[in-house]
């Protein structure tokens, strides 16, 4: 939790000292120095669910914190929320409100690459500070030569990459298999976060020498994902790795119990995986084995 506060209080700070390096902040006098923050997470909708709500919440937390404690590095903090709604054209729709309407300095927070790939734009063209936090596609920043927008963890190909770089390090002494007889498949929603996560999965498992079974994508918010457990059962991995959100994590994982779906081990790649109180609703003490 310390490590957490010390590194979420950087972050914010890092944030605010960029804002004031751009000129982006004009305060009135200078015994007050201001900067207002719009944060916009997924409070309604699915992605909520999916672990944006969670981001909401630690946002908040820090937040609240530099406020109480005077603000950061002689900035009075002044935050406004909006809800995304697991939408993107409300997602672009709000940050244009925030900036244009609230007089935001800066619009920080963000989930869903596929909400993060079009505000990127739009922020860009309004020449504001997007400080992202989550939105982990390469396809957010790559090649785009962005001036104003910043993220500061890893794309979501590096997440796949070295998601299978740990099952390499230990197929032999957990699965008594070497990786070129360790057969994996990767299964994701087909956005542009779950499309770059299996980017990199596919490069790691090439990497790794593995045997890949099974490759596919499925849309977040398909009803029914029983033909994908079919499959899986047809190639038989010992591994799966699985990016995704909620609900449709909880549907793949009630519909592979119930079609007898077996396998060794299964990765998760963040989002609606990070979310535990979620899963175990629909997973009971299962997800206690979901790395």
């Amino acid at each position: 939790k310390a490590m957490s506060k010390l590194f979420g209080r950087r972050l914010l700070g890092g944030a605010v000292a960029a804002v004031a390096a751009l000129g982006l902040a004009v305060p009135a006098i200078a015994q007050e120095k201001k900067i207002k923050i719009g944060v916009i997470f997924d409070l309604t909708g699915p992605l909520a669910g999916g672990g944006s709500e969670l981001h909401h919440l630690g946002a908040k937390i820090m937040i609240d914190n530099f406020i109480k404690q005077g603000g950061v590095e002689g900035y009075k903090i002044e935050a406004v929320y909006a809800d995304a709604q697991s939408k993107p054209d409300v997602a672009i729709n709000e940050a244009v409100r925030l900036i244009e309407q609230e007089k935001v300095d800066m619009v920080l927070g963000f989930f869903s690459s596929a909400q993060c790939v079009p505000v990127a734009a739009r922020v860009e063209q309004l020449k504001k500070f997007m400080w992202i936090t989550t939105c982990i596609s390469s396809a957010v920043l790559e090649n785009r030569n962005l001036k104003y927008v910043f993220r500061t963890q890893p794309s979501g190909s590096q997440f796949g990459e070295l998601s299978m770089d740990f099952i390499a390090q230990n197929a032999k002494a957990k699965l008594g298999k070497e990786p070129k007889d360790v057969r994996v498949a990767i299964i994701h929603e087909d956005g542009a976060y779950g499309v770059d996560v299996a980017k990199g999965n596919e490069a790691g498992a090439k990497k790794a020498g593995f045997n890949v079974v099974l490759k596919e994508g499925y849309a977040a918010t398909a009803p029914d994902l029983s033909a994908l457990v079919t499959k899986l059962k047809r190639g038989r991995p010992d591994v799966i790795f699985h990016t995704g959100y909620n609900p449709d994590i909880t549907l793949f994982h009630r519909q592979a119990r119930e079609g007898g779906l077996k396998f060794s081990a299964l990765i998760g790649h963040g989002a609606g995986y990070g979310v535990y109180t979620k899963l175990k609703e629909g997973l009971g003490n299962d997800v206690n084995y979901i790395y």
